[in-house]
């Protein structure tokens, strides 16, 4: 049975996972290895859960393989876990994804960023009302790659089913005046991962996706801790730990211009460094240059060392 709403805020307090797809080297989903994956990170003490987000390669999965990987997730969890899934695409297709999600009995949907050249405020507002009208179940919004002013934000706020905003833009000022200017009601969430996560705690977020935390929890855990008693040379120092890798998650990896490119890539080989399931990647994105891999190797030991020293 699904989280009560206020059930799902509260998990939104907090560290959320997100849920990697473990490929083989044919492109196939191997889903066995998400459940594992999840419950090793339950027990390890996350209690909030992305499935089919950005970092689960969303965008290289069908609408059946969204539901598939969720399944997964929801089958491996313990109902005191909060899963939300990623929905996004025209209205139809979203609206289809999310009746599917909640059969399954999904906590929340995480609408993902529009995927449109061209966006209208108004329009997008519409849109997400537009997919609350065929459900019950609490959204939260995923707020990245476009640039929406503090109104729109305001607004979102509003809207039947948001309880909680994802945001993962690099401006704590328009973050700061959105929360001030919006609902009281609903739960802000650093979408940016640890290195923000002291930052924007400051102007009001109460929660943060994982970086480094998807395949070390105790980091993530660690510093929510620190946070939630201001005790801000400690998270501090628990945010620096995390910056070398995701640091690293920034590359363009070889070959290639375009920012970011390896950020998969690297979570899925912590994972595997970690002793979790890390997987293969489906195109446009690429797997780990030797170079790289390298890399994320001797930053990991590095990482671990400093866990080692400051929270083990």
């Amino acid at each position: 049975m699904p989280l009560a709403v206020d059930e799902v805020k509260e998990r939104l307090r907090g560290v959320a996972a997100g849920l990697l797809t473990p490929f083989d080297e044919h492109g196939e989903i191997e889903s066995w290895k998400i459940g594992e994956n999840a419950q090793s990170l339950y027990d390890r003490g996350l209690r909030s859960f992305l499935s089919a987000a950005n970092i689960s390669e969303y965008h290289s999965l069908t609408q059946d393989e969204c539901v598939e990987v969720t399944e997964a997730s929801i089958d491996a969890l313990p109902s005191s876990a909060c899963i939300l899934a990623g929905v996004g695409g025209c209205t139809d297709n979203a609206q289809e994804l999310i009746r599917a999600y909640d059969r399954l009995g999904v906590d929340g949907h995480m609408i993902m960023p529009p995927d449109h050249t061209y966006v209208h405020e108004q329009g997008l507002l519409d849109y997400f009302d537009e997919l609350a009208s065929v459900t019950d179940t609490p959204f939260t919004p995923y707020i990245r790659a476009f640039d929406p002013s503090v109104d729109f934000l305001a607004n979102l706020t509003q809207l039947e089913n948001v309880v909680g905003i994802k945001y993962a833009i690099k401006d704590p000022v328009k973050l700061g005046a959105s929360i001030a200017a919006g609902s009281d009601d609903v739960v802000w969430v650093d979408g940016l991962a640890e290195p923000y996560a002291v930052s924007y705690w400051s102007e009001g977020v109460e929660g943060f996706s994982a970086g480094v935390s998807n395949f070390r929890p105790e980091v993530g855990l660690e510093l929510f801790n620190a946070l939630s008693v201001e005790d801000w040379e400690r998270a501090r120092q628990i945010r620096n730990i995390c910056l070398p890798y995701q640091n690293f998650r920034d590359r363009t990896g070889q070959n290639n211009t375009i920012g970011s490119a390896v950020s998969i890539p690297a979570v899925k080989k912590g994972l595997e460094l970690a002793g979790l399931h890390g997987g293969f990647v489906r195109e446009p994105i690429r797997s780990l240059s030797p170079e790289d891999e390298a890399k994320a190797e001797e930053l990991y030991r590095k990482l671990d060392d400093d866990i080692n020293r400051l929270i083990d």
